[in-house]
């Protein structure tokens, strides 16, 4: 077997250039031993940038790769999130009843020694219709009322409450890229022709249009819905998942906001619509909409409507960007000597932030099992099932907040909660979260992105009925978890007078990132 030496990414983008980065930072690429990485690209082909959202790790792979926290979010136009907030997904707008929910990032509140809150909160602990997510946590709380998830004295992916970000994906490619190219990483400007095998199956070189043939011991397919290397010429099938999750389209439209000091929600906002859900996220100087929808259940010049009506008299001179979604993913993500990370590996819709999420754990992945030895076999399977069962927990999550709903309006919300739509290993977790809450026994944490909190705050913001046993063997501290709900609410309140407001704390650390050297903290 020959060592691996040198790996070739094609892509660049977010999922190019974050793997470069972490490989680059975990291999080795400037020790005299370590791997040459080296990135082409295309100037012809753009980057998506649909997703401008991302999950808590997030904050662990920016410090792994050694980008600091300010410059981040001054070059990227990033903007704080503490959670997405659903509005309309339970029923119809207008109809009586809770017209949100909210997915905070923090875990619910467990005091060392306290009682476990989600089954008293069940049983009525925290008073009578009070939602989960504000009973357990102050995270909602904060959020509504446009405060940071952390204070001006907090270091680096620290603070008070747990978050990630919304930031501009073509900025942040750019900075990935700079960064990256600092710690080793070769790049190269050119546009792929098509890809030679050799007489085993696997990747021999890369052509490119210009006559270039490159060649590496490992080839990363970052080449997005093409998946020119693992789809194109290894034949990997792609799975289809249009038979439960019905979202395949989307317009995009930039929103400028009114005012320079309007305030930044630090959360995603995701209104349910008729065919689909409405994305809106607050960046620095803009807001990034756009409309999620089902080509089966309403026409494009529909969705159009419902997104101007959605943006009232902001939207008018501007022009919707339409995107085609394939919404699916490789059962086999890793064959031979070619992986595939991010849209080349598979697409979850945007909800919830799937996509970042699995470019870093395909990254973190491909840095932890790599092959130095070359002995491909053994790392391919065990990568290969890895991300296979983490798409399907994802699937089942996402699914979960359409399966729910309440809503009859419209075939699109029907057809999501009917049985024939609902994967088999969600069907069995919401029988048996029948009779008790879901715990951390439920999952496996290597295979999750979203903790058991993400589950139950989605589960119970969704309205779905556990019948628990109320006795006072099962429950005997439901006077202690009164008092518990009662003292984080009077926290939450305090909070608000420890915590900045959210924009002043994004323009903080742009202006203390300007007057720092731009690689002050590459190490």
């Amino acid at each position: 077997m020959k060592p691996i030496k040198n790996v070739l990414i094609v892509g660049g983008g977010t999922a190019g250039w974050l793997t470069a980065a972490f490989l680059a930072r975990t291999l080795g690429s400037q020790a005299q031993n370590g791997i040459q990485i080296t990135l082409i690209e295309s100037r012809e082909i753009g980057i998506i940038g649909v997703g401008e959202g991302s999950f808590p790790s997030i904050r662990g792979t920016l410090a792994a790769i050694g980008i600091d926290e300010a410059r981040f979010v001054r070059e990227c136009n990033a903007t704080f999130k503490q959670g997405v907030k659903f509005v309309d997904w339970v029923r119809p707008h207008g109809t009586p009843g809770h017209d949100h929910y909210f997915h905070p990032f923090n875990s619910p509140s467990q005091r060392p020694g306290g009682p476990e809150l989600l089954s008293y909160w069940l049983q009525g602990a925290a008073g009578t219709d009070i939602p989960f997510a504000q009973a357990v946590s102050m995270q909602k709380r904060v959020a509504d009322a446009f405060r940071a998830p952390k204070r001006f004295s907090d270091e680096d992916f620290l603070g008070p409450m747990n978050y990630a970000y919304h930031f501009d994906a073509s900025s942040f490619a750019r900075l990935l890229g700079e960064h990256a190219r600092s710690l080793g990483v070769r790049h190269v400007l050119a546009t792929v022709k098509n890809t030679e095998l050799d007489a085993d199956g696997a990747i021999a070189a890369i052509v490119t249009t210009d006559h270039q043939r490159l060649s590496a011991d490992l080839y990363i397919d970052c080449t997005g819905f093409s998946a020119s290397l693992i789809g194109e010429a290894l034949g990997s099938p792609f799975r289809s998942l249009s038979d439960v999750l019905f979202v395949d389209r989307a317009l995009a439209m930039q929103i400028p906001y009114a005012t320079e000091t309007t305030p930044i929600p630090s959360y995603t906002i995701s209104t349910a619509h008729e065919a689909g859900w409405t994305w809106d996220i607050g960046l620095q100087q803009r807001r990034g909409t756009g409309y999620v929808f089902s080509s089966r259940h309403t026409s494009e010049e529909r969705a159009e409507h419902i997104l101007r009506n959605y943006l009232g008299p902001a939207s008018e001179k501007l022009e919707p960007r339409l995107l085609k979604l394939n919404v699916g993913y490789r059962e086999t993500h890793w064959i031979k000597n070619c992986v595939a990370v991010g849209l080349s590996g598979g697409f979850l819709e945007p909800l919830e932030s799937s996509g970042v999420g699995l470019i870093e754990t395909a990254a973190y992945l491909i840095g932890y099992l790599f092959p130095f030895n070359g002995d491909l076999a053994p790392v391919a399977k065990t990568f290969n099932a890895h991300m296979k069962a983490r798409y399907e927990r994802i699937i089942d999550f996402i699914k979960m907040h359409y399966c729910l709903t309440q809503r009859q309006d419209h075939a699109f919300w029907r057809d999501n909660a009917a049985a024939a739509s609902i994967p088999e290993s969600l069907q069995e977790k919401l029988a048996m979260w029948k009779c008790r809450p879901p715990g951390r026994m439920d999952f496996i944490t290597d295979l999750e992105m979203y903790p058991p909190s993400s589950w139950q705050y989605v589960l119970y913001g969704m309205e779905f009925q556990t019948q628990t046993h109320a006795n006072p063997v099962s429950h005997p501290r439901f006077e202690e978890a009164r008092r518990e709900f009662h003292t984080i609410a009077q926290m939450a309140e305090r909070a608000l007078g420890n915590l900045p407001d959210h924009r002043m704390l994004v323009e903080h650390l742009c202006n203390k990132n300007a007057m720092a050297t731009p690689h002050s903290k590459v190490a």
